[in-house]
């Protein structure tokens, strides 16, 4: 599990430099265009990626934003062999926009109502 918390980690500071030089197009692609292992993927292997994630977080030496850290998700879940989608969604009064990660119609690193308080805005 060490292991995967450090990839995590790793992620998540490769998704850090794109934003912090406002390069969201880069993010965007990346996550769009990462291609989803054919390995069968092992059946607690959401869970692993998921706790890792929010364990890199925690060390993370600032925030961890919503956007970087369902890229990150995202991404791993890909390379793992599981067909993830970061979903991109936005309310507007008040406004705000908000990230999350979904396999097979299933919020896997939020709250499961999330996608009923934002109108989605894009899939990748």
């Amino acid at each position: 599990m060490s292991l995967l918390v450090l990839k995590a980690y790793c992620t998540l500071i490769q998704f850090d430099v794109s934003l912090s030089r406002g390069n969201f197009a880069k993010l965007y692609n990346k996550v769009r265009n990462c291609p989803v292992a054919t390995h069968a993927s092992a059946p607690d292997v959401i869970e692993n990626i998921c706790s890792a994630i929010d364990m890199a977080c925690i060390w993370y030496w600032k925030e961890v934003l919503c956007l970087q850290r369902s890229a990150a998700t995202a991404c791993l879940l890909k390379k793992s062999g599981v067909t993830a989608q970061m979903v991109i969604g936005a309310q507007q009064m008040p406004f705000k926009s908000h990230a999350w990660v979904e396999v097979n119609g299933r919020v896997v690193n939020d709250k499961a109502y999330t996608p009923e308080m934002y109108a989605v805005l894009d899939r990748c």
